[in-house]
């Protein structure tokens, strides 16, 4: 006998793109603060800006922030590529960041506690 059954509540959905959108958010005020509240604090990144690789702790995109301040501009499409109980994957297309540059991220987020926090940022910048 086959089970016909929906494991993962809308709200779960909502839950996972919240927490892309406070990062989304945080970048648009360049507010490393707020833009923190997204993340797991062991949370690592990796890719290159400018062609310089930026690896390691998320506190790499924080300096980021804090040094480039603002960016009002910033356009962005939210995907969930993949979802589980405990576990997602989010694709962000961003165009126009605090330094005018053009950016696909994925994040992978893990949901402890209740809460879901991207534990690991991959991304690539497009040439401007």
């Amino acid at each position: 006998m086959t089970t016909n059954i929906k494991i993962i509540p809308t709200a779960e959905y909502d839950a996972v793109i919240a927490t892309v959108q406070a990062y989304i958010d945080g970048l648009r005020t360049g507010k490393a603060d707020e833009l923190a509240q997204a993340f797991s604090d062991d949370a690592v990144m990796y890719g290159f800006t400018d062609g310089v690789p930026m690896a390691g702790p998320i506190s790499n995109l924080y300096d980021f922030v804090n040094d480039n301040g603002t960016a009002p501009e910033i356009a962005t499409r939210v995907d969930i590529i993949g979802i589980t109980p405990t576990t997602a994957v989010v694709k962000v297309d961003m165009e126009n960041d605090a330094i005018g540059a053009d950016y696909t991220d994925f994040h992978t987020l893990l949901k402890q506690d209740g809460q879901w926090k991207i534990i690991a940022k991959v991304y690539h910048q497009y040439e401007g």
